[in-house]
């Protein structure tokens, strides 16, 4: 008859451990499923506005990707369309024929520095992304 191994000098298997509370601290985020989803949603909702400055679409989409998975996370699911809005009203984008560089301006350059996604993402109260309702008018 085989013996058992021992529960306690055993490693804990990685699907057993149970997820840390979020640290709240400034740049701590809190992770949701399928967060890459939301780059793919901003993609397609920036895709269809109209830029004065087509180099700013990468970084609008990037932040308002980035907006919606926090909005995903505090609410404890994955990204989805809904969130993509409420990112892109919390901005005022989806009610302006024109995204001209005054309202590209706090996107500017977070495609290429983590520190500043970071800052951008804890600057946007998380109180407020969660009571703003997902079922928005088109």
């Amino acid at each position: 008859m085989e013996t058992g191994t021992p529960e306690f000098a055993r490693k804990p298997k990685a699907g057993l451990l149970r997820a840390l509370p979020a640290a709240g601290q400034a740049g701590r985020g809190t992770q949701a499923p399928g967060e890459g989803f939301a780059l793919t949603i901003a993609a397609r909702e920036c895709a269809k506005l109209k830029f004065e400055h087509e180099h700013d679409r990468h970084d609008v989409a990037l932040g308002v990707a980035l907006i919606a998975a926090k909005r995903a996370s505090l609410i404890g699911r994955g990204p989805q369309l809904g969130d993509v809005k409420v990112a892109l009203n919390l901005f005022g984008l989806r009610s302006v024929a024109l995204v001209d560089h005054k309202l590209s301006k706090p996107f500017r350059g977070l495609a290429h520095s983590y520190v500043l996604q970071r800052s951008f993402v804890d600057a946007v109260d998380g109180d407020e992304l969660v009571a703003t309702p997902s079922s928005l008018p088109q």
